[in-house]
């Protein structure tokens, strides 16, 4: 009977068992700590939530964080916005090509050109002479 509890206890099993709880022990020491520094933000410590034993006003209403627009004020920065669309967007709608021919070939070489450069390991924009 001996003989088997020592089998148990000092085979590689039981090796791989003590080295695993050891690690689950370490980490659980490891993350326990009695400093509580740093755990939460200094600025929510000293600012929050206060209970002042009465229930708060409702119908006093809050302080704004800035100016508001005045109507005159709103219609010149909308109608500056509408400008600023109007002088961005195209004037005619859909952009017209001059030359259609010529974009047509384009389309039609580009695809083989473009893969001839590829193949050629060879960058345009930084080697001028490749073609």
């Amino acid at each position: 009977m001996t003989i088997n509890i020592g089998e148990t206890v000092f085979s590689g099993t039981g090796r791989f068992c003590r080295m695993g709880a050891a690690v689950v022990l370490l980490a659980i020491a490891g993350c326990s700590s009695t400093n509580i520094e740093g755990a939460a933000p200094a600025a929510s410590l000293v600012e929050g939530p206060k209970d002042t034993g009465a229930y708060p006003n409702l119908n006093i209403p809050p302080q704004v964080a800035a100016e508001q627009f005045t109507e005159e004020e709103k219609n010149a920065k909308l109608a500056q916005l509408k400008a600023d669309g109007q002088a961005q967007g195209s004037k005619g709608g859909a952009v017209r090509a001059a030359n259609t021919a010529a974009l047509n070939t384009l389309a039609r070489k580009h695809g083989a050109d473009a893969l001839k450069q590829i193949e050629a390991n060879c960058d345009p924009a930084l080697d001028p002479t490749c073609k």
